[in-house]
């Protein structure tokens, strides 16, 4: 069937530019592009549908599944892009679109019609029915992991939504990492506020990381003893807060701390530390 519906579009496709080139050489030489009545008698008049702002700016690559229309055509032919960046299309053959923006293949398909003699003016509509050349991967403590592709800028808060954002035990920041190996971090609270450099547009093939966060350990006179996740400059008085405030009896001077094996003792404004453990004292009075 899928052979049969191929066959057909050629044949009306061929059928239709030889009646266009009859028409043409009747009426005489067709007028340059612009002039009134430059278009194909085989074409409707309508104007080509405008495009999307995100296909105007995605640059095609290989994989990406194109959908290609002579505007005034019944049929319309899709085409995946070869990993060589180029399709093959009825009447025109194969020819290299990877690089270039949907209105570009879009020019470029029309003119290599229009230079066969198919069409007297093609309009060519290209829209992009799969992305699959142009993405960011996204790893770590997120909703969904995985590929995002970029069919047009995105913010790097954008993505984190995409992917439903970073689970409770995540880490307060995201590492970026762009295809040259440089590595970046923010903070989601930064993130969060969308505003310029803190929340800058990725670029695809950046690989997005939310790492579990660091843990410390508290116990004594806390009402929820635990572990609880670390945030950037925590202090002793943040930390007791995470485990749910002071017990009646409980003081928050000179905590017990065990870090890196060593003992020691934690003020209110001291900061806690990955795998810190702390024992809250009990007040004397």
């Amino acid at each position: 069937m899928k052979l049969t519906r191929v066959l057909f579009a050629a044949v009306f496709l061929t059928a239709a530019a030889f009646g266009a080139t009859a028409q043409a050489q009747m009426a005489g030489p067709a007028p340059p592009p612009g002039v009134p009545g430059a278009a194909s008698p085989t074409l409707a008049p309508a104007a080509t549908p405008a495009k999307s702002d995100a296909d105007a700016e995605y640059i095609l690559g290989p994989e990406d599944v194109i959908e290609i229309e002579v505007v005034g055509q019944a049929d319309h032919v899709r085409s995946r892009i070869y990993t060589d960046g180029t399709i093959n299309v009825n009447l025109i053959g194969t020819t290299k679109i990877a690089g270039m923006t949907p209105r570009q293949a879009a020019d470029h398909l029309a003119g290599l019609l229009k230079a066969g003699g198919f069409y007297a003016n093609p309009r060519i509509n290209v829209e992009v029915v799969s992305y699959a050349s142009r993405y960011v991967t996204v790893l770590g403590s997120v909703g969904a992991p995985g590929l995002v592709p970029m069919n047009r800028p995105f913010r790097l808060s954008e993505i984190l939504a995409r992917v439903g954002g970073v689970h409770p035990g995540a880490a307060d920041y995201l590492i970026v990492t762009s295809e040259d190996g440089k590595e970046s971090r923010y903070l989601i609270k930064d993130v969060a506020s969308g505003q310029g450099d803190k929340d800058p547009f990725v670029k695809a093939g950046d690989k997005i990381y939310s790492p579990v966060a660091d843990v410390f350990y508290i116990s004594g006179q806390v009402r929820n003893p635990g572990p609880y996740p670390i945030t950037q400059g925590m202090t002793l008085t943040e930390a007791i807060a995470k485990a749910g405030g002071l017990s009646e009896s409980g003081s928050d001077k000179g905590a017990k701390l065990t870090r890196a094996g060593k003992k020691g003792k934690l003020n209110p404004n001291d900061k806690v530390l990955a795998d810190d453990v702390i024992v809250v004292n009990e007040r004397l009075f």
